[in-house]
């Protein structure tokens, strides 16, 4: 609602062009100019070229023998079509990741019957969304430059959630509880910003896994189920914190099946369902929520080069390098919105991709005030802000989950965790003060023929 209020009241859909595939963008060395074609036969010619192509676009499509022989009704949660009715058909959906959770716990009460293919088990919270207090609105109201600030200011761009200095390992156990519980009825991503160190220290961590794991078995009726619905292999939060309403309530009815396809794995997708190791399963409608090539999937599915004709997907081979997630050595006046080595997918998408558009903005202004006509990072910049990202990383227990954070839902793609996990306010402390450096770590001149 906000993103179509924002290209409602300032007119931005003049200037877009719907249904067109960017087929390839080309720097040319000569003019310092970007050539991009379409799929539409266009070819456009641009000083700056801005990749707004999004973390969560480039869905992954099945690599599941026999994916495109089922008869049934075949959906995607990453192209759901409108209209769709399933009342009192028999469904199957693979996936259990944030889009699965949120399909399946909307068609569970009126689907004749839903098998859910499960590999991997998230952590999933309530939602416990509710109709907003009139008095909180006319606070928001009232103090919305206020709030706005402190989103830009915070560790993810999201107030809700609240901060803490404490830790769990030095809080007695009684007061644990009661931060827990009231976390968690709280809902949203709030449990997950319980103490300070429960992303940090796997003690720490255990400790609110734990308790989740408690509350799932306490919904969860059958035991065996419950079991296996609860993460064992990674820590908690190191996975993107699936939010629902009411998705471990949804095991309870009589006509939703768990499959653990660890234990029965799906050899094939056949005309009638899916088979697995065990059986056949036979749908009406099957749905696969399979995720996405997360942060640089679009990009790859467009053929950027840069200087040299480099392609960007080459520079790229072992995992994505920028600097500041906003630019990459090589590729003048390409700039990325929330790139990988930026808050991004960690973040409030919103808060993330107007700061980088602000930055952008303020910058391309700075060139040209100046009569500057190329600007893009400088090597070493970008190797150190790599490094730092890493860096960053590595003191907390992201790395210890095989996630589309590292990019490890995609076959062959390098185990590199992509986003900057050291906060939003201090990725915007650090951007601000390389621009008021004079954009220190970028290269700036004019462009051949200019």
């Amino acid at each position: 609602d906000y993103a179509n209020h924002v290209a409602d009241r300032f007119d931005l859909r003049r200037d877009i062009s719907f249904n067109t595939r960017i087929n390839a963008a080309s720097y040319d060395d000569h003019t310092g100019l970007w050539r991009i074609t379409t799929d539409q036969g266009e070819t456009i010619e641009a000083r700056y070229c801005v990749m707004a192509t999004g973390c969560l676009s480039a869905a992954k499509t099945p690599d599941i023998p026999g994916a495109g022989t089922f008869k049934g009704l075949t959906l995607s949660t990453a192209t759901w079509p409108e209209d769709v009715n399933l009342s009192g058909k028999r469904v199957g959906i693979i996936g259990t990741g944030s889009s699965g959770i949120q399909t399946i716990t909307t068609i569970a009460p009126e689907v004749g019957s839903l098998t859910v293919f499960q590999r991997t088990p998230n952590y999933s919270v309530p939602a416990h969304n509710r109709p907003l207090d009139p008095g909180v609105r006319e606070d928001w109201l009232a103090n919305r430059e206020d709030y706005r600030k402190q989103q830009r200011e915070s560790g993810a761009g999201i107030l809700a959630v609240g901060s803490t200095e404490a830790l769990a390992l030095e809080t007695p156990a009684e007061e644990r509880q009661r931060v827990f519980d009231s976390r968690w009825a709280q809902g949203g991503f709030a449990i997950g910003a319980s103490f300070a160190d429960q992303g940090m220290v796997g003690e720490a961590n255990d400790l609110v896994a734990d308790y989740v794991a408690g509350k799932v078995r306490g919904i969860v009726k059958d035991p065996e189920t419950a079991d296996k619905l609860i993460p064992k292999d990674y820590p908690f939060g190191a996975k993107r914190l699936c939010v629902d309403t009411g998705y471990f309530e949804v095991y309870n009815q009589d006509n939703v099946h768990l499959v653990d396809i660890n234990e029965t794995p799906i050899e094939s997708i056949t005309a009638k369902g899916v088979r697995t190791s065990e059986k056949e399963y036979e749908f009406d409608a099957l749905i696969y929520a399979i995720g996405f090539d997360a942060m640089t999937g679009t990009l790859d599915r467009i053929d950027i080069r840069g200087k040299g004709g480099e392609k960007l997907k080459d520079k790229w081979a072992a995992g994505p390098v920028t600097y500041l997630g906003l630019m990459v050595s090589g590729y003048p006046n390409l700039f990325l919105i929330t790139g990988p080595g930026s808050p991004s997918v960690l973040s409030n998408m919103l808060v993330s991709i107007e700061q980088h558009v602000d930055w952008i903005s303020d910058c391309i202004g700075h060139m040209g005030e100046r009569q500057l006509s190329t600007m893009e990072a400088a090597p070493e910049a970008e190797a150190e802000w790599v490094a730092h990202v890493n860096e960053v990383a590595d003191m907390t227990l992201y790395p210890q989950a095989n996630s589309w954070y590292l990019g490890a839902n995609v076959p062959g793609k390098p185990r590199i965790f992509m986003p900057y996990a050291g906060g939003v306010g201090v990725y915007r402390e650090k951007c601000d003060q390389v621009a008021a450096d004079g954009y220190e770590g970028f290269l700036l001149d004019r462009a051949p023929g200019n």
